[in-house]
């Protein structure tokens, strides 16, 4: 088990749990992490789970697949450690990762 925290728009952060193996949108949409929609139901469809991954840990999530580049081609607010947290897989190694989410989803 580990810990995701999440920091808002605002800056409020929400720390909770995550069982390894869990997408973070699903972690974030388990704990009701305002920001964070999932409309799709985690099928890299619809962009409403972009999260902002800090840069020390940006590469502890893989690399995005062509169909998540090319959701997050679509969105206004995305930067250089941008995903969808449906396509990002936690790991132990993941424990203590922070995310940010955009001001607004897709």
């Amino acid at each position: 088990m580990g810990k995701i925290t999440f920091i808002a728009h605002d800056q409020t952060e929400h720390v909770v749990d995550f069982e390894a193996g869990a997408s973070v949108m699903q972690v974030a949409v388990d704990n009701a992490i305002p920001g964070i929609d999932g409309d799709c139901g985690g099928e890299c469809a619809c962009g409403t789970c972009h999260i902002i991954v800090a840069k020390e840990w940006f590469n502890k999530t893989g690399a995005p697949g062509q169909d998540e580049e090319q959701m997050l081609s679509m969105t206004p607010e995305r930067t250089e450690t941008s995903r969808l947290g449906c396509q990002v897989r936690t790991t132990e190694a993941m424990d203590g990762i922070t995310v940010r989410l955009p001001e607004f989803q897709m």
